[in-house]
Protein backbone atom coordinates (compact mmCIF):
# COMPACT_ATOMS: atom_id res chain seq x y z
CA UNK A 1 0.00 0.00 0.00
CA UNK A 2 1.42 3.53 -1.08
CA UNK A 3 1.18 6.08 1.52
CA UNK A 4 -1.65 8.21 1.55
CA UNK A 5 -1.63 12.21 1.30
CA UNK A 6 -5.09 12.41 3.21
CA UNK A 7 -4.78 12.34 6.79
CA UNK A 8 -6.14 10.64 8.91
CA UNK A 9 -7.38 7.82 7.16
CA UNK A 10 -9.93 5.60 8.01
CA UNK A 11 -8.91 1.89 9.20
CA UNK A 12 -12.13 0.60 8.36
CA UNK A 13 -14.29 2.01 5.42
CA UNK A 14 -18.33 0.36 4.85
CA UNK A 15 -19.99 1.11 1.51
CA UNK A 16 -23.72 1.17 0.73
CA UNK A 17 -23.50 0.64 -3.03
CA UNK A 18 -26.45 1.83 -3.95
CA UNK A 19 -28.16 3.51 -7.43
CA UNK A 20 -27.14 0.50 -9.59
CA UNK A 21 -30.68 0.21 -10.97
CA UNK A 22 -31.40 3.72 -11.46
CA UNK A 23 -27.98 3.69 -13.24
CA UNK A 24 -29.30 1.42 -15.83
CA UNK A 25 -32.65 2.91 -15.89
CA UNK A 26 -31.07 6.19 -17.49
CA UNK A 27 -29.28 4.54 -20.00
CA UNK A 28 -31.81 2.17 -21.46
CA UNK A 29 -30.91 -1.16 -19.71
CA UNK A 30 -32.63 -3.73 -17.54
CA UNK A 31 -31.67 -3.11 -13.94
CA UNK A 32 -29.73 -6.07 -13.49
CA UNK A 33 -27.04 -4.60 -16.09
CA UNK A 34 -26.39 -1.75 -13.66
CA UNK A 35 -25.60 -5.13 -10.84
CA UNK A 36 -23.37 -5.96 -13.44
CA UNK A 37 -21.44 -2.47 -13.95
CA UNK A 38 -21.53 -1.99 -9.83
CA UNK A 39 -19.54 -5.60 -9.72
CA UNK A 40 -17.04 -4.13 -12.27
CA UNK A 41 -16.46 -0.98 -10.58
CA UNK A 42 -15.45 -3.12 -7.23
CA UNK A 43 -11.84 -4.29 -7.87
CA UNK A 44 -11.34 -0.23 -8.88
CA UNK A 45 -12.79 0.95 -5.19
CA UNK A 46 -11.02 -1.79 -3.19
CA UNK A 47 -7.71 -1.10 -5.48
CA UNK A 48 -7.93 2.76 -4.83
CA UNK A 49 -9.16 2.34 -1.10
CA UNK A 50 -5.96 0.56 -0.74
CA UNK A 51 -3.53 2.78 -2.19
CA UNK A 52 -4.46 5.28 0.54
CA UNK A 53 -3.69 3.09 3.29
CA UNK A 54 -7.84 1.26 4.01
CA UNK A 55 -7.24 -1.86 6.09
CA UNK A 56 -11.03 -2.90 6.12
CA UNK A 57 -13.45 -2.34 3.38
CA UNK A 58 -17.28 -3.74 4.05
CA UNK A 59 -19.73 -3.68 0.94
CA UNK A 60 -23.01 -3.91 1.56
CA UNK A 61 -24.66 -5.68 -1.63
CA UNK A 62 -27.66 -7.81 -0.75
CA UNK A 63 -30.25 -6.65 2.15
CA UNK A 64 -32.86 -9.11 3.73
CA UNK A 65 -35.48 -7.01 2.38
CA UNK A 66 -34.09 -6.98 -1.93
CA UNK A 67 -35.99 -10.59 -1.06
CA UNK A 68 -39.02 -8.30 -2.26
CA UNK A 69 -37.49 -7.20 -5.33
CA UNK A 70 -38.60 -9.17 -8.76
CA UNK A 71 -37.88 -12.65 -8.74
CA UNK A 72 -35.69 -11.75 -12.06
CA UNK A 73 -33.48 -9.02 -10.32
CA UNK A 74 -32.75 -11.44 -6.93
CA UNK A 75 -32.13 -14.14 -9.41
CA UNK A 76 -29.64 -12.13 -11.70
CA UNK A 77 -28.14 -10.93 -8.45
CA UNK A 78 -27.30 -14.21 -7.15
CA UNK A 79 -25.96 -15.21 -10.69
CA UNK A 80 -23.36 -12.09 -10.21
CA UNK A 81 -21.80 -12.79 -7.23
CA UNK A 82 -20.97 -16.72 -8.04
CA UNK A 83 -19.62 -15.21 -11.05
CA UNK A 84 -17.64 -12.92 -8.97
CA UNK A 85 -16.61 -15.15 -6.66
CA UNK A 86 -15.65 -17.18 -9.15
CA UNK A 87 -13.56 -14.44 -11.39
CA UNK A 88 -11.91 -12.42 -7.91
CA UNK A 89 -11.16 -14.68 -5.50
CA UNK A 90 -7.76 -16.14 -7.05
CA UNK A 91 -7.11 -12.11 -7.70
CA UNK A 92 -7.77 -11.02 -4.33
CA UNK A 93 -6.39 -13.88 -2.98
CA UNK A 94 -2.79 -13.39 -4.57
CA UNK A 95 -2.96 -9.57 -3.41
CA UNK A 96 -3.14 -10.62 -0.19
CA UNK A 97 -7.07 -10.35 0.73
CA UNK A 98 -9.18 -11.73 3.61
CA UNK A 99 -12.53 -12.57 2.34
CA UNK A 100 -15.68 -12.42 4.72
CA UNK A 101 -19.46 -12.60 3.83
CA UNK A 102 -21.51 -11.42 6.21
CA UNK A 103 -25.73 -12.39 6.16
CA UNK A 104 -26.92 -15.43 6.33
CA UNK A 105 -25.21 -17.75 4.14
CA UNK A 106 -28.08 -20.85 4.66
CA UNK A 107 -30.63 -19.18 2.42
CA UNK A 108 -27.77 -19.29 -0.54
CA UNK A 109 -27.97 -22.10 -2.99
CA UNK A 110 -26.44 -25.29 -2.01
CA UNK A 111 -23.31 -24.17 -4.87
CA UNK A 112 -23.13 -21.22 -4.01
CA UNK A 113 -22.49 -21.43 -0.19
CA UNK A 114 -19.75 -23.53 -1.08
CA UNK A 115 -18.47 -21.11 -3.17
CA UNK A 116 -18.67 -18.70 -0.44
CA UNK A 117 -16.83 -21.22 2.15
CA UNK A 118 -13.65 -21.99 -0.14
CA UNK A 119 -13.21 -18.26 -1.10
CA UNK A 120 -12.98 -17.67 2.56
CA UNK A 121 -10.95 -20.57 3.66
CA UNK A 122 -8.60 -20.12 1.01
CA UNK A 123 -8.12 -16.53 2.08
CA UNK A 124 -8.06 -16.62 5.68
CA UNK A 125 -4.54 -16.36 6.52
CA UNK A 126 -3.92 -13.33 4.07
CA UNK A 127 -3.45 -10.29 5.80
CA UNK A 128 -2.99 -7.31 3.72
CA UNK A 129 -6.91 -6.27 3.89
CA UNK A 130 -9.52 -7.46 4.95
CA UNK A 131 -12.98 -7.36 2.96
CA UNK A 132 -16.84 -8.29 3.43
CA UNK A 133 -19.27 -8.35 1.69
CA UNK A 134 -22.85 -8.18 3.51
CA UNK A 135 -24.85 -10.20 1.31
CA UNK A 136 -28.74 -11.02 2.93
CA UNK A 137 -27.82 -9.01 5.36
CA UNK A 138 -29.85 -6.87 7.73
CA UNK A 139 -28.42 -4.90 10.74
CA UNK A 140 -31.53 -5.66 12.68
CA UNK A 141 -31.63 -9.70 11.74
CA UNK A 142 -27.92 -9.45 12.82
CA UNK A 143 -28.55 -8.68 16.38
CA UNK A 144 -31.44 -10.80 16.95
CA UNK A 145 -29.70 -13.73 15.68
CA UNK A 146 -26.82 -12.64 18.06
CA UNK A 147 -29.34 -12.45 21.07
CA UNK A 148 -30.77 -15.45 20.38
CA UNK A 149 -27.83 -17.67 20.11
CA UNK A 150 -26.52 -15.57 23.82
CA UNK A 151 -30.12 -17.19 24.91
CA UNK A 152 -29.02 -20.79 23.89
CA UNK A 153 -25.57 -20.41 25.53
CA UNK A 154 -27.23 -19.82 28.49
CA UNK A 155 -25.25 -16.73 28.89
CA UNK A 156 -26.16 -14.96 32.48
CA UNK A 157 -27.91 -11.36 31.73
CA UNK A 158 -24.89 -10.12 34.52
CA UNK A 159 -22.16 -11.16 31.91
CA UNK A 160 -23.64 -9.86 28.99
CA UNK A 161 -21.86 -6.34 27.93
CA UNK A 162 -20.85 -4.85 25.08
CA UNK A 163 -17.55 -6.73 24.05
CA UNK A 164 -19.73 -10.10 24.74
CA UNK A 165 -22.35 -9.21 22.40
CA UNK A 166 -19.56 -7.78 19.46
CA UNK A 167 -18.28 -11.71 19.98
CA UNK A 168 -21.83 -12.85 18.86
CA UNK A 169 -22.19 -10.49 15.72
CA UNK A 170 -21.87 -11.11 11.98
CA UNK A 171 -18.92 -8.64 12.20
CA UNK A 172 -16.96 -10.79 15.05
CA UNK A 173 -13.52 -9.94 15.33
CA UNK A 174 -13.79 -6.63 12.94
CA UNK A 175 -13.41 -3.28 14.15
CA UNK A 176 -16.29 -0.81 13.58
CA UNK A 177 -16.71 1.76 10.48
CA UNK A 178 -15.04 4.73 10.89
CA UNK A 179 -16.76 5.52 7.65
CA UNK A 180 -19.53 4.61 6.23
CA UNK A 181 -20.06 5.76 2.13
CA UNK A 182 -23.12 5.76 0.90
CA UNK A 183 -23.81 6.07 -3.09
CA UNK A 184 -27.18 7.27 -5.18
CA UNK A 185 -28.33 10.19 -3.53
CA UNK A 186 -29.98 8.61 -0.43
CA UNK A 187 -29.22 9.70 2.84
CA UNK A 188 -29.87 6.76 5.11
CA UNK A 189 -28.66 3.52 6.75
CA UNK A 190 -30.99 0.77 4.95
CA UNK A 191 -30.46 -1.12 8.12
CA UNK A 192 -26.73 -1.88 7.74
CA UNK A 193 -24.55 -2.13 10.61
CA UNK A 194 -26.65 -0.37 13.10
CA UNK A 195 -24.76 -1.87 16.35
CA UNK A 196 -21.26 -0.89 15.02
CA UNK A 197 -22.10 2.21 13.26
CA UNK A 198 -22.56 4.31 16.62
CA UNK A 199 -19.84 6.25 15.94
CA UNK A 200 -19.21 6.15 12.46
CA UNK A 201 -18.58 9.03 10.16
CA UNK A 202 -20.92 8.86 6.99
CA UNK A 203 -20.64 10.65 4.00
CA UNK A 204 -23.36 10.75 1.30
CA UNK A 205 -23.07 11.19 -2.51
CA UNK A 206 -25.44 11.53 -5.16
CA UNK A 207 -23.27 9.63 -7.52
CA UNK A 208 -24.68 5.87 -8.89
CA UNK A 209 -22.01 3.67 -7.53
CA UNK A 210 -21.09 2.32 -11.36
CA UNK A 211 -20.01 5.78 -11.89
CA UNK A 212 -18.38 6.11 -8.07
CA UNK A 213 -14.14 6.58 -8.88
CA UNK A 214 -11.28 7.37 -7.74
CA UNK A 215 -12.39 11.19 -7.65
CA UNK A 216 -15.06 10.66 -5.11
CA UNK A 217 -13.32 8.04 -3.12
CA UNK A 218 -10.61 11.04 -2.34
CA UNK A 219 -13.43 13.33 -1.76
CA UNK A 220 -15.10 10.98 0.66
CA UNK A 221 -11.56 10.30 2.44
CA UNK A 222 -10.70 14.52 2.04
CA UNK A 223 -14.39 14.86 3.90
CA UNK A 224 -13.93 12.47 6.76
CA UNK A 225 -10.19 14.03 7.53
CA UNK A 226 -11.86 16.79 8.45
CA UNK A 227 -14.43 15.50 10.51
CA UNK A 228 -13.55 16.31 14.61
CA UNK A 229 -14.73 12.28 16.26
CA UNK A 230 -15.48 13.20 19.68
CA UNK A 231 -16.79 9.68 20.64
CA UNK A 232 -19.42 11.44 22.78
CA UNK A 233 -16.76 13.33 24.87
CA UNK A 234 -16.04 17.38 24.38
CA UNK A 235 -12.44 17.09 22.68
CA UNK A 236 -11.85 15.73 19.63
CA UNK A 237 -9.97 12.34 19.30
CA UNK A 238 -7.24 12.41 16.63
CA UNK A 239 -5.89 9.18 14.76
CA UNK A 240 -1.71 9.46 14.14
CA UNK A 241 -1.77 6.34 12.02
CA UNK A 242 -3.45 3.03 11.19
CA UNK A 243 -4.45 0.92 14.24
CA UNK A 244 -3.74 -2.85 14.35
CA UNK A 245 -6.09 -5.10 12.53
CA UNK A 246 -7.40 -7.99 14.41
Amino acid sequence: MSESKIAPIPNHVAIIMDGNGRWAEQRGLPRVAGHRAGTENIRQVIRCLAEHGVHYITLFAFSTENWNRPASEVKGLFRILGRAIDRETNIFHEHGVRLFLLGRVDRLSDRLQRKVKHAIELTKDNTDMTLSVAFDYGGRAEILDAVKRIIQDGIPPQDIDESLLNSYLYTAGLPDPDLIIRTGGEMRLSNFLLWQSAYSEYYATPTFWPDFGSEEIERALVAYAQRERRFGGLEAQRETGPRPQG
